[in-house]
């Protein structure tokens, strides 16, 4: 049985990562310093050390559980927070990331899976939607620490030969989002519309996003771990040919988004509409045929059926 190091795997998208490799049958061990992950998300079948990635004692997890793979999912998310704070971030997002990265060559981990951003990194693009060769234009601190990772993990696979797979996340929504955060608009809407308060949009409310339900993202985090290491036998030139985009490659407004949730809930507001925020990318959405055709995935549910079940999640538990 593999074992599996998940850090941040009581957050919103690491927990859902933490059930996908229990099913898979891999045995899990948690890392999260719940600055942002809850308890009530850890999985009781999973080991859980509450601990920062850039500790000293990381060391000793590593010494006593032996781990076939690391998937990093422990970061800094937020994007205005990066601006404000940039040593913070780099603190979290980059010396964290290295931390793991030294732990991985002392104790012989030979895998390693990343999450980068796709919504971030490509800055502005002019053409989409955009493939992982698309020049990267980095327009924060955020999208800066995880287009620099990108670029460790290349060096640590050819000088070190660590396997890596880097997955670059569009807009990740769906149930154990947090919905009094800065980030996820969806959860965010969700939870005023449900309580009947009016959600405020910042900027026009046209600015363009791909979003990607949980359950797609899981799957492609599966894919990777029974993959890395095939992919990595052949000869790699750059970060990108081993950074997979994970989106529904379609771009959806905030307006439009704002529209199908007060449909699904019954709202009849209008929105509050407020000056834009630093730093927001205007327009993004991803190509995904990399994906497709060396990971055999592609994100298969429509976002009117993924905010249903969005939706619902928050009805059942009341979260209003």
């Amino acid at each position: 049985m593999k074992k599996v190091l998940v850090t941040g795997g009581a957050g919103f998208i690491g927990s859902h990562i933490v059930e996908g490799y229990l099913k898979e049958g891999y045995q899990v061990v948690v890392v999260d310093d719940l600055s942002r992950g809850k308890k009530e998300n850890l999985n009781r079948k999973a080991k859980f050390y509450k601990m920062d990635i850039n500790s000293e004692k990381l060391t000793q997890i590593f010494a006593q559980e032996k781990f076939d793979l690391v998937n990093h999912h422990a970061a800094q998310i937020d994007l205005r927070i990066s601006v404000k704070k940039p040593l913070l971030d780099a603190r979290i997002n980059i010396l964290g990331t290295l931390n793991l990265l030294e732990n991985c060559l002392k104790y012989k981990v030979k895998n390693f899976i990343f999450i980068s951003s796709g919504g971030a990194i490509y800055g502005e693009p002019e053409d989409m939607p955009v493939d992982e060769y698309y020049p990267k234009n980095p327009l924060s601190p955020y999208a800066v620490a995880k287009h620099t990772i990108e670029h460790y993990l290349y060096y640590y696979r050819q000088t070190f030969a660590l396997n890596y797979v880097a997955l670059r996340y569009a807009n990740v929504y769906g149930p154990r989002q947090d919905p009094f955060g800065e980030a996820g608009v969806i959860a965010i809407f969700s939870q005023r519309m449900l309580k009947k308060d009016r959600p405020t949009i910042f900027g026009d409310g046209e600015q363009l996003r791909d979003y990607i339900y949980i359950e797609e993202v899981v799957d492609i985090n599966m894919l990777a771990s029974q993959k890395i290491e095939s992919l990595n036998e052949r000869k790699i030139t750059s970060p990108d040919d081993l950074s997979y985009n994970v989106g529904i490659g379609k771009g959806n407004s905030v307006n439009f988004l704002y529209g199908a949730l007060a449909e699904i809930t019954d709202f009849q507001e209008k929105p509050i509409y407020a000056p834009g925020k630093k730093g927001d990318i205007r327009k993004i959405y991803l190509d995904t045929t990399k994906a497709k055709k060396e990971l055999g995935w592609q994100a298969k549910l429509q976002l009117e059926d993924g905010l249903e079940k969005t939706v619902e999640w928050f009805k059942e538990r009341e979260l209003v």
